[in-house]
């Protein structure tokens, strides 16, 4: 399961929300299995992938301490962010090098 948030910060505000992303991501234990922000090249815009077991993981590690930071990074944002929830359905990796003949 996945979870897309999708949002513009103000100006400038980029690198801040990063930091706090970051803060928010480090509170997560149970379930989580990764998280990926990602930047549009010269904006304030980025999306956030978030990888969980469950839709109740993600639920369960929404506690205080994330609510919080998440509150300090509100506003930040120019607009409220979208939320999405997607479920994994696919996965393509690149192929294992073969090895080599001597």
């Amino acid at each position: 399961m996945r979870m897309w948030r999708s949002g513009e910060f103000k100006p400038g505000k980029f690198f801040e929300a990063q930091n706090l992303y970051e803060q928010a991501i480090s509170t997560y234990t149970h379930g989580f299995k990764g998280a990926y922000l990602l930047r549009d090249p010269g904006s304030d815009k980025g999306i956030s992938v978030i990888f969980w077991e469950t839709v109740e993981d993600m639920t369960d590690n929404q506690n205080a301490t994330h609510e919080a930071i998440l509150k300090k990074m509100a506003p930040l944002f120019a607009h409220v962010p979208e939320v999405f929830v997607y479920e994994v359905v696919s996965e393509l990796k690149p192929p294992s090098p073969q090895p080599q003949e001597s």
